[in-house]
This record gives C-alpha cells, sequence and structure tokens, in this order.
C-alpha cells in the first residue's frame, strides 16, 4: 500500500523509515555508483531530507520498503534549482503549482508494478494537492523505466550521453496516462484515492516544507 509521511512523521513509523533510507544507500550508492553520503546506520540521506520533505512510500505486505519518491515545493529550496541549473539554461523553475520528485528509490527486486504504483500516487498527489507539474532530474536508466510504465516526462534539458546522460523534465497528469498506470500497476484508483485520504482526509491542506 501506499503510505504519505512527511519528515517530521517518520517516528511514527521507524522501520519503515529506515528500510526506505538504507534501500536508497543500495541503489544510489552501491549500484550506481553515485557520490553520496551514507551514515553508520547504513542510511542514505542528504541536506534535503532535513527540509521537512514529503515521502509517498510504497510499504510491502510484510511492512518493509518496496519503493518511494521524495517531494518538495518548488517555491522552496529544490535540487533542481541548487545544482542542475546548467539543464534548464540557467532558469530557476519556482511556482507553487510545481513540486520537485527526487530520490526516486525501488527496493532490490521492485519491478516496474511498484515504479507504476508510485507514480500513480504521485497523479493523486497531484490531484489531492492542486499540484499541475512534478519536476525531476533524471539519468538514462530511470528514463528507461519511465518509458516502459508509460510516464515520461516532457524533457526541459539534458546533458551527457550514453548511461551517464542526466535530464531535467516536467510531469503531467492526463487520464490517459493514469489509466496507463492502473493498468500496470495492478492497483485501483479507488484504492490510491483511500490511501490518500488516510493520510490527509479528503479536503487536505498542503504542509509547507520548512526552508
Amino acid at each position: 500500500m501506499i503510505v504519505y509521511l512527511h519528515a517530521d512523521s517518520l517516528q511514527k513509523q521507524p522501520a519503515l523509515a529506515h528500510s526506505m533510507f538504507t534501500d536508497r544507500a543500495k541503489q544510489f550508492k552501491e549500484r550506481l555508483g553515485w557520490d553520496v553520503s551514507v551514515n553508520s546506520k547504513g542510511e542514505e540521506r542528504d541536506q534535503y531530507d532535513a527540509l521537512n520533505p514529503l515521502y509517498v512510500i510504497w510499504q510491502e505486505p510484510g511492512g518493509g520498503h518496496g519503493g518511494s519518491m521524495r517531494f518538495l515545493p518548488s517555491t522552496g529550496r529544490t535540487m533542481t534549482n541548487e545544482h542542475f541549473l546548467h539543464l534548464t539554461g540557467g532558469v530557476r523553475i519556482e511556482s507553487p503549482f510545481i513540486w520537485e520528485c527526487t530520490r526516486f528509490c525501488l527496493a532490490e527486486g521492485a519491478g516496474s508494478q511498484t515504479a507504476a504504483a508510485l507514480m500513480l500516487a504521485g497523479a493523486e498527489l497531484m490531484r489531492g494537492h492542486g499540484i499541475k507539474h512534478f519536476l525531476g532530474v533524471f539519468d538514462a536508466p530511470m528514463a528507461r523505466v519511465y518509458r516502459h510504465i508509460g510516464a515520461s516526462p516532457e524533457v526541459l534539458g539534458s546533458a551527457g550521453a550514453g548511461r551517464a546522460k542526466t535530464s531535467v523534465g516536467l510531469w503531467a497528469y492526463t487520464p490517459a496516462a493514469k489509466a496507463r498506470l492502473v493498468a500496470k500497476a495492478g492497483v485501483s484508483e479507488a484504492a490510491m484515492r483511500l490511501w490518500y485520504e488516510r493520510a490527509f482526509g479528503a479536503r487536505p491542506k498542503a504542509k509547507s516544507a520548512v526552508a
């Protein structure tokens, strides 16, 4: 199932949070070889985890982490504006209707169904919070994942080639895109709506991240 948790609420589910951060270490540090920091607990965390982001997490039936994404409003600090302006031609992307998505992580062994479920949860977040677009930086392997599940973004700019290619894109969810994700994820829109309302209620007020 999908769990929505802000950073200041992760203590409510410590085992889930720990497995998310250790899976991030395995994906980004071990498998992809990124230059990221891993703490003594085996967790990958960065400066943006300290800004009270919203985590969208696929929780496995046993309670562990299956996959996750991290969101911050683009009106505050974002990785795109602070580290990847060369991909946007130096143009900062800031809007109350655009949130940045980072640290898209899949637990080892998780497949395209989990990836599609996370993207579908993102669509539900857009609907409920009145968000028009998600902004994100992604590499070539993730571009293939997005194509496979039918959720490719509008590419705003790229640098590099092959597996080293890095791009920045905008995601907008249409009814057709949502239908493709429902079919790929094997999860109904009704279930997604239920999980969202468990976290935020039927008419939530978006919680601002701490800048």
